[in-house]
C-alpha cells in the first residue's frame, strides 16, 4: 500500500498540489473537458468528479483523453467495483467519502494514489496502521470542522487532510491554515448554474480565486 502515501520530506503529494480540490457533479458529458479547460486556466490543474451521475466515467474518460494537463481524479468512490471502472477510465486518484477494508483493498489494488474519507480518530488511526498518512476528512462541517482537525494534530501528526463538505471560501482559509490540512475540496469553483450556462469564463475566475487562497 506504500503507493498511497509519501514519506514527509519528498512531494509533492495529492494534498500538496492545489490549496482547493475542485468537486465536481458533471450530468451532461459535454461539459467535461471545457470544465477542466477552465479550471487549468484559472490555475487549479485537479479535478475530482463525483461518480454521482451516468455521465461521471465517460466524463473521466474525456478529460484523460484531452485535457492531459490537469490531474483527474475520481470521487465518491462508494464499492470497490466503483474505484475499478473509476481506473479503467483513466482517474489518475481516487477519493471515498469513507473506508472499509474492502473499498481500501479494491483501491490499493488500483496503484492510484487515494484519498480514503475519515470521520473519527479510531478511522483515522485505522488508516494509519494500514499505510494512508493522506485523507479525506468528510463531512468535514458536520464531523467537527477545525475544531477537530485541530484537536487531532498533536496526538497524531502523521496524518494530513484534505476536508471536505461545507467547505467555503469564507471558511477554507481557516482550514488552510492548520498544519495538518493540506488543502480543501469545495464545489463552489462549479456551480450547477455556471455549468449548465456554459459559463466558463466565470469558473476560470472562480478557479483562480481559489488558487490564491
Amino acid at each position: 500500500m506504500s503507493e498511497n502515501t509519501t514519506p514527509a520530506g519528498t512531494a509533492p503529494t495529492l494534498l500538496d498540489r492545489v490549496p482547493v480540490v475542485p468537486v465536481v457533479v458533471l450530468h451532461d458529458v459535454e461539459h467535461a473537458v471545457p470544465v477542466a479547460r477552465a479550471l487549468v486556466a484559472g490555475g487549479l490543474p485537479v479535478i475530482e468528479l463525483t461518480l454521482r451521475t451516468p455521465a461521471a466515467l465517460e466524463a473521466v474518460e474525456r478529460i484523460a483523453a484531452e485535457v492531459p494537463e490537469i490531474l483527474v481524479g475520481a470521487g465518491t468512490i462508494v464499492s470497490p467495483r466503483q474505484a475499478k471502472e473509476a481506473a479503467d477510465a483513466g482517474a489518475q486518484f481516487l477519493v471515498s467519502p469513507g473506508s472499509t477494508p474492502s473499498l481500501l483493498a479494491a483501491m490499493d489494488d488500483t496503484g492510484l494514489p487515494s484519498l480514503p474519507g475519515v470521520a473519527t480518530v479510531s478511522e483515522v488511526l485505522d488508516l494509519l496502521e494500514r499505510g494512508w498518512q493522506e485523507m479525506k476528512f468528510f463531512p468535514a462541517e458536520a464531523s467537527g470542522g477545525q475544531g477537530f482537525l485541530r484537536a487531532v494534530s498533536s496526538p497524531v501528526p502523521a496524518a494530513r487532510f484534505c476536508p471536505t463538505g461545507g467547505i467555503s471560501p469564507d471558511n477554507a482559509p481557516g482550514y488552510l491554515a492548520l498544519p495538518n490540512v493540506g488543502c480543501v475540496g469545495g464545489s463552489w469553483i462549479t456551480p450547477a448554474d455556471a455549468l449548465e450556462a456554459g459559463d466558463w469564463d466565470r469558473v476560470a475566475d472562480l478557479a483562480r480565486a481559489a488558487a490564491a487562497l
